[in-house]
C-alpha cells in the first residue's frame, strides 16, 4: 500500500501525519486551544498565523517519528475544504511545495471525508456502504457512504451544530472553551434525568428541501438559557451545574442516536461510523452503542485521539483515492465550503 504524508490545517490544529495501509506511522498535532480559549472560540487571523509558525516543525517531527525518508513517501495530501481559508492556505501551500520539491503526486482532501475515514484507522474491516454520523463544532450530518468518494448527505443541522451547542451551553455555565470535554467530565457526577429538555423532533421531508434526518439544537440551547436563568433567580448561591451538564448531553445523545438508528433502518444499512469531536463524548458512545445493539447494528467510533481534527484521517482518505489512481492538480484552490457530494471534483 502507498505511504501518504498529509497536512491538516482547516481550523485550530496544525497536524501532519504519515499513514500506510490504515496504519498510522506518525500523527503530530499542535493544538491552538490555549491560544483561542480566552476569546471563547477560534479567531481566524490568529489561527492562520499559528499554522504558519507550526507547519514546518510538525512536518519535521512527523518524518522523524515515522523513521522514513522522503523517498519512502508515495504522495502528499492536504485538506483543501471546508475550513478557514487562511488556515487552509498554509497547509495546502506547504503540501504543494513538498509535492513539487520531491516530485510526488498531490491529493486535495475534503475535511469531512477525513472524519468519515477516522474510523477506518482502527477498524480494518470497515467498508461501504454505511451511515456516518458526523458531529463536530461546525457540522452535524448524517451521510450515506455508498462507496469511496461517493456520498449522499441525508441529514444536516438546521442551525447550531452539536459541538457548537456544547460550546455555547458551556459559556452559559461559565465553563471554559471548548465546552465538550468539560461538560462530559462534569456530567459523570450529574443526573441525566435531572431536567427535562427538548430533543427536537425528527424532521420530515418538505418543500423547503430539508432532509428527513435533519437536526436542530437551537431550541435546546434556548431552553438551557431559560432554565439556567430561572435557577439563578431562584437561588443565586447555587447552580446544579453537574445535573445541568448531564441532562443537556443526554438530550443531545438521544437526539443524535434516534436519527442515526432511523436512517439505518430506513436505508437497510447495518453499520454506523461516527466521526468528529463530539464522537469523543462518553454519553453519545454509550447511548448509540446500546440502542444499536437492540437492532443488531454495528457502531464504530474512532479512537479518542482521532475524533478531533488530525492529519492521520486526511492521509487515510487520501490513501484510498490514491489507490484508485486519483490525484489532484497543483492548481487546485481552497474554499471555505464544499458539499461532500462534490468530492469527485477534487481529483483528475
Amino acid at each position: 500500500m502507498a505511504c501518504i504524508l498529509a497536512v491538516e490545517s482547516s481550523c485550530d490544529e496544525t497536524s501532519v501525519a504519515i499513514v500506510t495501509n490504515r496504519n498510522v506511522l506518525s500523527n503530530v498535532v499542535a493544538s491552538q486551544i490555549k491560544l483561542h480559549e480566552q476569546y471563547g472560540g477560534v479567531v481566524p487571523e490568529l489561527a492562520s498565523r499559528q499554522h504558519l509558525e507550526m507547519v514546518n516543525p510538525c512536518i519535521d517531527k512527523a518524518l522523524e517519528e515515522s523513521g522514513l525518508l522522503w523517498k519512502d513517501i508515495d504522495a502528499i495530501a492536504a485538506t483543501v475544504t471546508p475550513g478557514l481559508v487562511g488556515s487552509l492556505l498554509v497547509g495546502v501551500t506547504a503540501a504543494k511545495t513538498l509535492a513539487m520539491v520531491h516530485n510526488k503526486p498531490f491529493l486535495g482532501v475534503h475535511h469531512l471525508e477525513g472524519h468519515i475515514y477516522a474510523s477506518y484507522l482502527s477498524e480494518p474491516s470497515l467498508k461501504p456502504p454505511f451511515i456516518c454520523l458526523l458531529v463536530s463544532g461546525g457540522h452535524t450530518s448524517l451521510i450515506h457512504v455508498q462507496d469511496s468518494g461517493i456520498y449522499k448527505t441525508i441529514g444536516s443541522t438546521r442551525d447550531d451544530a452539536a459541538g457548537e451547542a456544547f460550546d455555547k451551553v458551556a459559556r452559559l455555565l461559565d465553563l471554559p472553551y471548548p465546552g465538550g470535554p468539560i461538560i462530559d467530565k462534569l456530567a459523570k457526577n450529574g443526573n441525566p434525568q435531572g431536567f427535562k429538555l427538548p430533543e427536537g423532533r425528527i424532521s420530515l421531508p418538505n418543500k423547503q428541501g430539508f432532509h428527513p434526518y435533519d437536526s436542530s439544537f437551537s431550541g435546546l440551547k434556548t431552553a438551557m438559557l431559560r432554565l439556567i436563568t430561572r435557577l439563578k433567580e431562584e437561588n443565586p448561591d447555587f447552580l446544579p451545574v453537574e445535573d445541568l451538564c448531564a441532562s443537556f448531553q443526554a438530550t443531545v445523545a438521544k437526539a443524535l442516536t434516534k436519527r442515526a438508528i432511523r436512517a439505518c433502518l430506513d436505508l437497510n444499512v447495518t453499520t454506523i461510523a461516527v466521526g468528529g469531536g463530539v464522537a469523543a463524548n462518553s454519553c453519545l458512545r454509550e447511548n448509540l452503542q446500546s440502542e444499536a445493539a437492540k437492532h443488531n447494528l454495528k457502531v464504530y467510533f474512532p479512537p479518542l485521539k482521532f475524533c478531533t481534527d488530525n492529519a492521520a484521517m486526511i492521509a487515510c482518505a487520501a490513501q484510498e483515492h490514491f489507490r484508485l489512481g486519483r490525484k489532484s492538480s497543483l492548481s487546485i484552490g481552497t474554499t471555505s465550503r464544499m458539499k461532500l457530494e462534490q468530492v469527485p471534483q477534487l481529483y483528475n
